[in-house]
């Protein structure tokens, strides 16, 4: 007789997964919405999702992943690529859809070239605007790429077609060569797109819950972008990695690490000191108008429905005075910065 764990009729338990909301108190919050690939078939020169044989770097790396579709092998319909073109600043540097730097690109398509060469025999172009090699080893490493053979092509690629009858590669990128002064048509069989990196879908919406401020590149904006790059100003919220803008992994383990660091921080002390200039509500001239709850950046103003007053918190205000400045009764007060005070303040100027 055949033991009860070998019957065949017997079926594994699968799990079910549900979704379930948690609800949890805490007082400080790590943002780290990570970031999203650029889409280049928005730029149609390039021939992203017209053209065979035209990806981009992480479609490269999965297939330089053992794990991937070729088993890590650069195989172009099933051969090695006799010649391959990288771009550089797919989207980024660029007036028409990013202006700022993505940081990440030279490198990883420096590395791209390294990872061809020593896996095939095919030459290697890289078409570049300026070599941005800016971290510890990072010059060391360009220079070996060149010494390996890679084809640096300082200019921006004009299109990405298909190539003629006749032609040694399957496409043909036109670009501008401008340390020569002339324009190039590399004939290519494969052809690596390195995207800008721009936040990641739902950053903006997570933005909007948590009253952040965002730069003009769409990014989380930093309480200052050298003495506190990770805070932000609402206390007790962090942001690190990719949310705060363009970098590599180093540069976010570092900016996770101080984040972290300054919230444990905060937990260990126990207490936290707020700035004494505060806006302040003089309930009896209140009219109810709710313009102050509306304007508070910071969302530190609530409407207290049974005495119908506006109150503010003192723990989230940061006197910025946008409440004080849009009350039609005046009802705001900068506490400890009224106008008494400031003419005080004058008058003992005068005085002297």
């Amino acid at each position: 007789m055949a033991s009860p764990r070998s019957k065949p009729s017997q079926k594994p338990n699968v799990a079910c997964i549900v979704d379930e909301v948690a609800h949890l108190d805490v007082g400080q919050i790590m943002v780290s919405t990570g970031f999203k690939q650029f889409d280049p078939s928005v730029i149609p020169q390039y021939g992203y999702g017209r053209l065979d044989n035209v990806v981009t770097g992480l479609e490269f790396e999965r297939m330089l992943s053992s794990t991937g579709p070729t088993d890590g092998k650069i195989l172009i319909d099933g051969e090695a690529p006799r010649a391959v073109a990288i771009l550089h600043c797919v989207g980024s540097r660029d007036e028409n859809f990013n202006r700022y730097c993505s940081r990440v690109c030279c490198m990883y398509a420096l590395k791209f070239a390294h990872l061809v060469r020593e896996r095939t025999n095919a030459e290697v172009y890289q078409f570049y605007i300026d070599m941005r090699a800016f971290g510890k080893g990072y010059e060391e490493f360009y220079s070996r790429i060149l010494d390996e053979g890679t084809t640096m092509v300082r200019g921006k690629v004009a299109e990405v077609m298909a190539a003629p009858d006749g032609s040694p590669g399957k496409l043909l990128v036109k670009a501008e060569d401008s340390l020569l002064g002339v324009r190039r048509e590399v004939p290519v069989d494969l052809v690596i797109l390195c995207p800008a990196m721009v936040p990641s879908d739902g950053s903006q919406e997570l933005r909007q819950l948590l009253h952040l401020s965002q730069s003009g590149d769409g990014f989380l904006l930093e309480r200052h972008p050298k003495l506190d790059p990770v805070g932000t100003a609402s206390d007790g919220i962090y942001i690190a990695g990719c949310a705060q803008g363009p970098k590599d992994i180093p540069d976010t383990v570092a900016q996770a690490s101080a984040a972290a660091s300054k919230m444990l921080g905060w937990m260990a002390r126990g207490e936290m000191t707020i700035d004494p200039i505060k806006a302040e509500v003089q309930e009896e001239r209140c009219g109810g108008c709710r313009v102050c709850h509306a304007l508070c950046p910071y969302n530190a103003i609530s409407w207290v429905e049974d005495e119908k007053v506006a109150r503010v918190e003192e723990a989230l205000c940061k006197g910025c005075g946008v409440c004080v400045a849009a009350c039609p009764a005046s009802a705001i007060v900068g506490s400890g910065f009224t106008d008494q005070q400031i003419y005080a303040e004058i008058s003992g100027l005068l005085a002297v």
